[in-house]
């Protein structure tokens, strides 16, 4: 039987659910509220049919990119009660059963790609879908590998994602590097909006490619004398934001499919449920677990 295989971007589940459900504390006062709705919605995909997952986190939220920028994205301005449900999040989630890519150097982003890469090159895996509407994964796309927003319910594959942006998949670090990425912490180049981005990569494909002298275009954008001054100027601060961008696909995530494969909750889990205050998740856990006998 064909594999499907989920790839779920934890940090961003954990700040969905953060903001989206009413707070929780346990006894000693710890605020689980996220930490339930994640779990809540991870047990919601086993219970329709989904057999090989992994959930990816940011388990620091600095990464090497912060030494390449000084601005970009370190959490210092991250809620405490969103950051200290990091690691039970990863406890509960190992107890479930559930493989879990805690990164600490790399981020959430790019053991998410490193999975995508792996699960695709085994034969017996028919899509992978990565579960996250963070754009920065669209360069993943294509082949077996489509994009999933779950609160949208919607797939990106590769024409989807040309529709989105005006680009392939595989120009998306130059886009995010000309327009820049507010939430990542970096600015893309002055003038440089979405349209003409994606109007001259969609004829050049990337920053490399794009020629420094106006005059040598050969598409028509708006303000291009302009935008090309801009590139041949800040051209180096471009390839820096781009690689910034780039997604690695060599973080330290499972050897292969088969350790992605879901076989039950461990006693554990019945621990970890009833410590913290969650033992309604409990018999939707028992559910599956006699399922997966």
């Amino acid at each position: 039987m064909p594999i499907e295989v989920h790839l779920i971007d934890g940090t961003y589940e954990l700040f969905r659910h953060f903001f989206a459900v009413p707070s929780r504390r346990t006894a000693d006062g710890q605020e689980v509220g996220a930490l339930r709705g994640v779990l809540g919605n991870v047990i919601g995909l086993l219970e329709r049919g989904v057999t090989h997952l992994a959930v990816a986190t940011d388990h620091v939220i600095p990464s090497f990119r912060n030494d390449l920028w000084p601005g970009y994205k370190d959490g210092s301005d991250t809620d405490p009660e969103i950051t200290q449900q990091f690691e039970p999040l990863e406890e509960a989630l190992l107890a479930l059963g559930v493989e879990v890519w805690p990164m600490v150097e790399f981020e959430a982003d790019d053991a998410l790609a490193a999975g995508a890469a792996m699960a695709s090159q085994d034969d017996r895996v028919d899509r992978v879908l990565i579960c996250t509407p963070d754009k920065d994964l669209a360069q993943c796309v294509g082949g077996k590998v489509v994009q999933w927003d779950r609160r949208k319910d919607l797939i990106f594959d590769e024409a989807a994602v040309v529709e989105k942006y005006g680009v392939t998949p595989e120009s998306i670090p130059d886009y995010l590097a000309l327009v820049g990425d507010a939430a990542d912490g970096f600015p893309g180049l002055s003038g440089w909006g979405a349209k003409s981005a994606a109007t001259v990569l969609s004829r050049y494909r990337s920053i490399e490619m794009i020629p420094d002298d106006f005059e040598q275009w050969d598409v028509a954008v708006r303000s291009g004398h302009r935008l090309a001054l801009t590139l041949a100027k800040q051209r180096d601060l471009a390839l820096l934001f781009k690689q910034i961008a780039t997604v690695r696909d060599d973080a330290p995530i499972a050897e292969n499919v088969d350790q992605l494969r879901w076989v039950g909750p461990t006693a554990a889990f019945e621990i970890f449920c009833v410590s913290n205050g969650m033992e309604s998740l409990l018999p939707r856990s028992r559910e599956l677990a006699a399922r997966s006998l």
